[in-house]
Parts: structure tokens; C-alpha cells; sequence
């Protein structure tokens, strides 16, 4: 896994064995990035990753100088990994959290401007997370919840919901 753009640009980032997550893959990422830097100032958000495995999407907005990430994920293995790899690279608005991705926004107390999820393809209940992200009051007004999938979803009837990208499988859909 490397570092698409930033201060960081680059930056091979390698996981222990075993972890079983599915890293976003590097043209995703790219066009993505490529999106979000039309329309933000990167260096003026704050980010929530939730679901963020081993922490390709956080590290690539930290590398391009957000204010803030909080990076959730419940996988020990995952979230102590995203720890020390901020610590290692002096990312100290990395803010790795061991939690459920799914309880995290009703018990969250902080807006953001961006929020990604990127959860397994194959979870149960997947479907319900952009109701769950969008009613908790955790997006900051002008901000947007994106939400990877793979193409069994479709969310273009869902009331928030404003666009689709698609690249190879990854299916992004965006909501504000």
C-alpha cells in the first residue's frame, strides 16, 4: 500500500501478515482524491474513516494535511496497526479508535466535514450505514459522507444521496 500525493507522496506502508482488510485500491484512491481536492481544502477538515482497516484512505488525507482524522475501526490487529503507523510517520491528527463503525456516530460527539466508510462488501446490514451516518448529526453543513460498496447497492433513490463513481469494482457514492 503506498501514499498517492501530499507530504507523504510515495510512502510505501506495509501491514503485518494476516490482516484480512481490503485496502482501497490505488486508482480509486486517486480518483477520489482527485474529487475531494476539487471541491475541499484539505487542510481545513476534518475527517472521519470509519470501517478504515489499515488506514490507506486516513494516511492519504493525512499526507495531504487535514486538521483532524478520527479512524475507526474494531479490528485489534487493524487499529493497533493505524496507531503506531501514525506514530511512526508524526501524524499526530491521526486518531485511531477501537470501536464499532456501526455505534460510532451515535455516540460521537464531534462534526465533520468528510466522512468515508468502507466497510466488508459482504457485511450484514451494510445498507443501513448512510441512514445511520446522515441522522446522527456528525456532518458538518456543506460537508460529505462517502460511502465505498460494492456494485450490489445502489443508493441513487435515497433522499441525500448525489452522485455514483465508479472505478473497476469499487463503487463510491456521495452524499451531503
Amino acid at each position: 500500500m503506498r501514499i498517492i500525493s501530499g507530504a507523504l507522496r510515495g510512502k510505501t506502508i506495509s501491514p503485518p501478515a494476516g490482516i484480512t482488510a481490503r485496502p482501497t485500491t490505488d486508482f480509486a484512491k486517486e480518483s477520489l482524491f482527485n474529487i475531494l481536492e476539487n471541491t475541499y481544502d484539505l487542510t481545513n477538515v476534518c475527517v472521519l474513516d470509519l470501517f478504515a482497516g489499515v488506514g490507506g484512505v486516513s494516511f492519504e488525507f493525512a499526507s495531504r494535511g487535514c486538521l483532524r482524522l478520527d479512524a475507526i475501526d474494531i479490528n485489534r490487529r487493524q487499529y493497533k496497526f493505524i496507531e503506531l503507523t501514525a506514530r511512526q510517520l508524526h501524524l499526530p491528527q491521526i486518531h485511531a479508535l477501537r470501536l464499532n463503525a456501526f455505534d460510532f456516530p451515535n455516540i460521537c460527539t464531534v462534526q465533520y466535514d468528510i466522512i468515508f466508510a468502507d466497510p466488508p462488501y459482504d457485511l450484514n446490514g451494510i445498507d443501513t450505514l448512510p441512514d445511520r451516518v446522515l441522522s446522527a448529526n456528525i456532518l458538518n453543513d456543506g460537508g460529505v459522507f462517502i460511502f465505498e460498496h460494492s456494485a450490489h447497492y445502489t443508493f441513487n433513490t435515497h433522499p441525500r444521496f448525489v452522485q455514483h463513481r465508479q472505478y473497476g469494482s469499487v463503487n463510491f457514492s456521495f452524499f451531503y
